[in-house]
């Protein structure tokens, strides 16, 4: 480990290559153990040859946007971390296309869109997280998702080489994409819109907004929603149904606001998060016979 260290500080400076770097530092949740090497890279040449480097040693990566959507375990995460949410970013607008580096975080495209008078990705506003997170998961709300916008994707491979995907190629499912099942991380994004009132769409981005504000924790250290919405039913409602708002272990506890998210009310360890995860799956389960799975994707090993 400490020699791919040593070649990366070669390129990268040393306040970017992080050693023991505690994960809770940077993930939405506030939780996590440590990364045992965490690289913050700001240009794709960067972020190509940390993985190259990782690779030519034989370490496992991960590669995180902004840190939403994850639980990071407290034993932390073996290997190299890589995080984008300190690239340099660019962000352009052609006729009714965007064009974007993934670290920028999905509200502020959608500013961005409005800002040029482009409609289709207001749906994506409160979403919290980066826009290459946002694409990685498919991530969607309110009737919307990535998937209906998104027309170029180019990523990094898992050997350090750049590729461009085109809209056939991108394999968008619920909560999934062609880029999860390759382990290609994405670097930049096209998206393709339509041409709308500035004033309509920063209504509707309101509108969307104060929806959220009203009905979620976004004041709360959380992953965004916990549960995958299962076929046929909404997980905050069954788990509303079930009496479990409020539920807690330690300092993890699921929304007294909107049950589909368990939050982190001061000094919650994974494990108290997955404490709760765990309980709700079991009741929701008993009461009404479905299976809930985690939306959040569970990262690292617990402690020993």
């Amino acid at each position: 480990m400490m020699k791919a260290v040593t070649e990366l500080i070669a390129h990268i400076p040393r306040e970017r290559v992080l050693l023991a770097e505690p994960m809770s530092q940077h993930t939405t949740f506030a939780v996590g153990g440590p990364a045992d090497v965490l690289v913050l890279p700001h240009t794709v040449k960067e972020m190509s040859l940390a993985v190259r480097v990782a690779r030519s040693y034989d370490i496992p990566v991960t590669v995180l946007g902004g840190g939403s959507n994850v639980l990071v375990l407290d034993g932390g995460i073996r290997g190299m971390v890589i995080q984008l949410n300190e690239m340099n970013r660019f962000l352009s607008c052609h006729a009714t296309k965007i064009l974007a580096s993934s670290g920028f975080m999905l509200k502020d495209v959608c500013q961005y869109a409005q800002e040029n008078g482009l409609a289709g990705m207001e749906f994506a506003c409160g979403i919290p997280g980066t826009l290459g997170g946002a694409v990685f998961m498919n991530a969607g709300a309110y009737g919307g998702e990535m998937s209906h916008i998104v027309s170029r994707v180019r990523t990094v491979n898992r050997s350090g080489g750049v590729r461009t995907y085109e809209t056939a190629e991108f394999g968008f499912g619920y909560r999934q994409s062609a880029f999860q099942k390759l382990q290609e991380y994405v670097v930049e994004v096209e998206l393709q819109l339509q041409y709308g009132d500035k004033k309509e769409i920063q209504a509707m981005m309101d509108d969307l907004m104060d929806r959220r504000r009203s009905k979620q924790p976004l004041e709360m250290h959380s992953a965004g929603s916990t549960f995958k919405r299962p076929p046929g039913y909404f997980a905050g409602t069954l788990i509303d149904q079930t009496g479990l708002k409020g539920l807690a272990h330690g300092d993890a506890q699921v929304s007294t606001k909107h049950a589909g998210f368990v939050v982190n009310t001061g000094h919650a360890t994974a494990a108290d998060v997955l404490a709760v995860i765990h309980e709700v799956q079991r009741r929701v389960e008993a009461a009404h016979g479905v299976r809930l799975e985690p939306e959040v994707r569970i990262l690292g090993e617990e402690k020993k």
